[in-house]
């Protein structure tokens, strides 16, 4: 087990409290290693532009738990996951889901793998592909920062399973996105999210498909 700078620990409890999620010493303990991973690989292999790991908490721990209430699975897809967020953040608060981390870049899939297995995760099955290539049927997909809205669910559309949803963690230009959204699918909610120590505005958009298909 890594050592952890007891300034992390401390803003990884503050902003769990915040966000009102409880966790198990276990879950608190694997979200402070997958920290601490995240920080060791980034110094090799520059996985993410945030360096300091108290940056980390909150740029990729509490963005990725701001959106827990929202989730609810049981399968769930995270497209374009680049290191593995929120989809294995998600899978420890949440250890009932079944999730899949889906990204093309081959290093950020090593890093899914190890944090996977070093953490104990049996929920995370992550895979390096293009999305386009992907076959398999999800009750919820998930992006926060893959492409734009219209893309992100063009792409997606065989993915989603009926009565299925994608969950788009936009910023505050997500109004603008909205045209490119393919007929058949709406927007149902949006839900802001207030991200502890971030000063980011950050949205959370969910989308489901119309029951005729036909209208937006």
């Amino acid at each position: 087990m890594m050592p952890v700078d007891p300034t992390v620990e401390a803003r990884l409890d503050r902003g769990l409290e915040r966000l009102g999620i409880g966790v198990d010493p276990d879950q608190r303990q694997q979200l402070l290693s997958l920290v601490g991973l995240l920080h060791k690989w980034n110094r090799a292999y520059n996985l993410t532009a945030i360096r300091s790991p108290e940056e980390m908490v909150a740029r990729h721990l509490l963005d990725s738990a701001a959106v827990l209430p929202f989730v609810k699975g049981p399968s769930l897809l995270d497209v374009g996951a680049g290191p593995g967020f929120p989809g294995l953040v998600l899978a420890i608060l949440r250890p009932e889901l079944t999730v899949s981390l889906l990204d093309s870049n081959g290093k950020k899939v090593r890093f899914q793998r190890q944090a996977v297995m070093e953490l104990g995760l049996s929920n995370v099955t992550p895979v390096q592909m293009r999305v386009e290539a992907f076959e398999g049927r999800f009750d919820q997909v998930i992006s926060r920062a893959f492409a734009s809205l219209g893309d992100f669910v063009s792409l997606t559309l065989p993915l989603v399973a009926p009565g299925g949803q994608w969950l788009a963690m936009k910023g505050p230009t997500v109004e603008d996105e909205l045209a490119g959204v393919p007929a058949g699918v709406a927007p149902v909610a949006r839900h802001p999210l207030e991200v502890p120590f971030d000063v980011g505005s950050r949205l959370l958009v969910v989308l489901e498909r119309q029951a005729d298909g036909s209208r937006p």
